[in-house]
């Protein structure tokens, strides 16, 4: 039986789509347990219900379809805020320990999964079980990223740019590694992964957080809606050359 690819190509255009999905998850996420005022315990389960009913949607499908794709990263990085507020807030365990707790989960993850496929590519993604997996790391990481994020600012107590300056300077880190040494590129993908999270975060707070704290004071909603809006004009933008791609396919085998 032929298999079909499951998974966005790592392209940069993907890094800027992670980078708007992050900033929507960290607002929305708010928006959920502070603008309504749900509490993080409940907004973790609203969060986590919507996630496993577009993960099962992505899961059962045959192909990779951008916006059912987006749809899940954005429902990880939404999940991911409240899993890190849950953490710290509900648990006190802090964003320290939440770091930590979070890091190890997800090398976890990856450990099960290169023990059982002997690999940690990223794409293609064709095999359910590989899939499953995959989102798995990208809900620990994305998490995590919330809890570093966090970190920067709550704990070491940089301002919200100073937050995205930092993680900002390790994904072009990562991205000149990328381009001049030997490392592993699975392994460059995950850091990039995990800091383009708090990049976006840190930036979520800034348009949100009131003035007194050094952000915009935009408001969750407002900052979600643009988010939003940004993004699925570029999940159009790669529709579009999905079915551009496909025709010029179909055209060069008849």
């Amino acid at each position: 039986m032929e298999k079909f690819n499951k998974v966005a190509q790592i392209t940069l255009l993907f890094w800027l789509m992670k980078i708007i999905a992050t900033t929507l998850g960290e607002t929305f996420g708010d928006f959920i347990s502070m603008t309504l005022n749900y509490g993080y315990a409940v907004s973790l389960g609203i969060t986590a219900v919507s996630f496993v009913v577009v993960l099962i949607i992505q899961v059962r499908i045959k192909k990779y379809i951008p916006v059912i794709y987006w749809l899940v990263i954005i429902a990880t990085t939404t999940l991911g805020t409240e899993i890190s507020d849950f953490i710290d807030r509900s648990l006190h365990i802090g964003y320290t320990g939440g770091s930590i707790l979070l890091l190890g989960c997800l090398g976890g993850t990856l450990t099960l999964w290169f023990r059982k496929f002997k690999n940690l590519k990223v794409f293609p993604i064709d095999d359910r079980s590989k899939e499953i997996y995959y989102w798995i790391a990208i809900l620990f990481s994305n998490s995590l990223g919330t809890a570093f994020g966090d970190y920067l600012s709550d704990v070491v107590g940089l301002s919200y740019l100073e937050g995205a300056f930092i993680t900002s300077g390790v994904i072009i880190l990562v991205i000149l590694l990328h381009y001049v040494s030997q490392i592993n590129e699975i392994l460059l993908f995950w850091l990039a992964f995990i800091f383009t999270r708090p990049f976006g975060a840190t930036f979520g707070d800034f348009l949100t957080k009131p003035n007194s704290k050094g952000g915009l004071d935009l408001g969750t909603l407002p900052a979600s809606i643009v988010s939003f809006c940004l993004l699925s004009i570029l999940i159009l933008i790669v529709h579009f050359q999905l079915m551009k791609q496909k025709e010029t396919k179909t055209n060069n085998s008849s």
